[in-house]
């Protein structure tokens, strides 16, 4: 999920290696198509085919843009795991690989999810560990940068649920965790807030350990999911805040958009449900322009990237399509989105769960984008 700077921002460079180095930096596109998957259901705008990825980068999805330009791919790869989490970027319309990531001790697997740049100019990512243990073993992960090159990787947040979205506002990195849940129900998510001196102490020391299934300190706010017919009580999910500073996530389990309004000093004020002009069934990853305070966010479940106008909760499709496996840029359940001055980037996920468009979690991978204001 996100994140919306200028490229004509100053920063770091965050190119080359990573603690767990490979020497491969060659370009990872490949043009192979071996399954054809059934396009039904209507089409609405034109998403263009970005690239194709290979088997090993097969879930691709958090985007994060870094002041120097650099746009920073995640990769967890949950639809064939036997395949290592990476972090990946893209260069013109290519992916190109950065570096393996650290696997969580006990699940033995990296699961990076989203990911942005902080204050600091090191790179931080949430963690999915969800997929492999219920047991709180998701973590906010810190890349190190020294020098425009990657050095350690280490957590400095641990016993996150489902850790997913992240979204640095100033000096405080707000995470969301699509799983906090409380004893005995199973519906509940999370806000979390952290702050640049915290992170920076626990990078130097030992990681943040969060109270699993409590009210910890470091929880903003809660949200409880209605469970619906595709029987998935995962909760919030994308995260961006508005020209006003005000929060916005979504629910991808019952796609219920929420407004938080911060104090002055970042934290809880209120919340409320966003009223909208349509039903959204489901909400992934999202961003927000905030020049003109519009929201645009995936709807997995429908195969479709909508938009939601702020102002007066307008809800448009700018982009659906049925059933089909991605390949000449179609939608094969979008995650996540990245606004680069009037590209729209998109993350196919293609990971389908139950009463999705989209039906199997094929062989062709792809990242996909949309041209704005044409």
């Amino acid at each position: 999920m996100i994140r919306y700077f200028l490229l004509g921002c100053i920063g770091l460079g965050l190119m080359a290696r990573c603690q767990q180095k490979k020497t491969d930096t060659t370009t990872e596109t490949t043009s192979t198509v071996s399954v054809t998957a059934t396009d039904n259901g209507s089409t609405i705008g034109n998403p263009v085919l970005l690239t194709t990825l290979p088997d090993k980068y097969n879930t691709p999805d958090g985007l994060a843009l870094a002041p120097d330009g650099t746009i920073y791919l995640s990769a967890p790869n949950l639809a064939d795991n036997t395949y290592p989490g990476v972090l990946l970027k893209i260069v013109g319309d290519s992916v190109q690989f950065v570096s393996e990531l650290p696997i969580h001790p006990d699940t033995k697997h990296a699961c990076p999810m989203d990911l942005a740049v902080g204050p600091d100019g090191n790179l931080y990512y949430s963690e999915n560990q969800y997929e492999n243990s219920k047991d709180y073993k998701s973590r906010l992960m810190r890349i190190s940068m020294k020098g425009g090159k990657v050095g350690e990787i280490k957590p400095v947040v641990t016993g996150l649920g489902l850790g997913n979205a992240v979204v640095w506002k100033g000096n405080t990195i707000y995470v969301t965790d699509s799983q906090w849940d409380m004893p005995g129900d199973t519906t509940d998510s999370a806000i979390f807030r952290f702050t640049l001196d915290e992170l920076t102490k626990a990078s130097a020391g030992a990681p943040i350990m969060l109270k699993p299934k409590t009210m910890d300190p470091h929880v903003l706010t809660t949200f409880t999911t209605t469970v619906n017919e595709t029987g998935l009580d995962n909760g919030a999910d994308g995260l961006d805040y508005d020209s006003e500073g005000n929060l916005y996530t979504g629910s991808f389990g019952d796609g219920t958009l929420y407004k938080v309004s911060l104090k002055p000093d970042g934290t809880f004020a209120s919340k409320e449900v966003l009223k909208v002009s349509k039903t959204i069934s489901c909400v992934d990853g999202l961003i927000i322009d905030r020049a003109t305070n519009t929201m645009y966010l995936c709807n997995s479940r429908e195969n479709a990237i909508m938009t939601v106008a702020l102002a007066n909760g307008t809800v448009s499709t700018l982009a659906q399509n049925g059933d089909t496996d991605g390949q000449n840029g179609r939608l094969d359940q979008p995650a996540e989105v990245l606004l680069v001055g009037k590209r729209l980037y998109i993350s196919n996920y293609d990971k389908p769960d139950k009463h999705f468009v989209n039906k199997n979690a094929d062989d062709v991978h792809t990242m996909s984008y949309i041209s704005l204001g044409q």
